[in-house]
């Protein structure tokens, strides 16, 4: 299988070329997290994308110095909202019955649901849940990265506090989670050299027929 190949290709990219993806490769992977799954399909985060030069050396120092942030070709940044709302939840549904041709009506249920299930959660835990949502999608990113042969690497290691005031966050009613950093691998990165340790199929998987 050719996703297994991509796969073994990839790893978490130490140290990059700073070269520039294209916007073809770019618009692939962005399109991968839009269609990425999400549970009751919401899609309660947002992925502020970083390209100019002198705000990813600021993300780099708010992320301990890490190499990989500055000689990226873009700096992807998964964001949640501080507090989801019934007004997330209207936009939602007006959306679906755009797209779906349904009357607005008939999405009461599923709106009372969302009201219940994730609006009256406290804000915190809509913040985790959230959070979890977005990982996903970061998920999907990777693989639609590796299938475009685009070197990328998955940060938790930052100052978010720092992120949120980089970007500008807050005020837009959001804040910082995970990060992904794409671009090409330097030769000179000896982590690419590495062969991948994984557990065995055994330990990793328990069967039950």
């Amino acid at each position: 299988m050719s996703l297994i190949k991509d796969l073994n290709w990839r790893y978490a990219t130490k140290k990059m070329t700073g070269g520039n993806i294209s916007e073809e490769q770019l618009n692939a992977v962005l399109n991968a997290i839009n269609l990425s799954a999400t549970s009751y399909g919401l899609q309660p985060f947002k992925v502020t994308v970083v390209s100019k030069a002198d705000i990813k050396t600021k993300l780099q120092a708010a992320a301990y110095g890490q190499p990989q942030v500055g000689s990226s070709s873009h700096v992807l940044v998964f964001t949640v909202p501080l507090k989801i709302n019934e007004e997330n939840v209207e936009n939602y549904l007006r959306l679906i019955s755009q797209e779906r041709d349904i009357p607005i009506g008939f999405l009461d249920d599923f709106k009372n649901t969302l009201l219940s299930t994730i609006v009256a959660l406290p804000k915190d835990v809509q913040q985790v849940w959230a959070t979890k949502q977005a990982y996903i999608a970061l998920g999907t990113a990777l693989i639609a990265a590796a299938e475009q042969k685009i070197d990328a690497c998955p940060m938790e290691g930052f100052d978010a506090a720092q992120f949120d005031e980089i970007l500008n966050l807050e005020e837009k009613g959001l804040k910082s989670v995970v990060m992904l950093v794409l671009g090409f691998r330097d030769e000179t990165d000896t982590y690419a050299n590495f062969k991948k340790v994984r557990k065995a199929k055994e330990d990793m998987f328990e069967m039950v027929k």
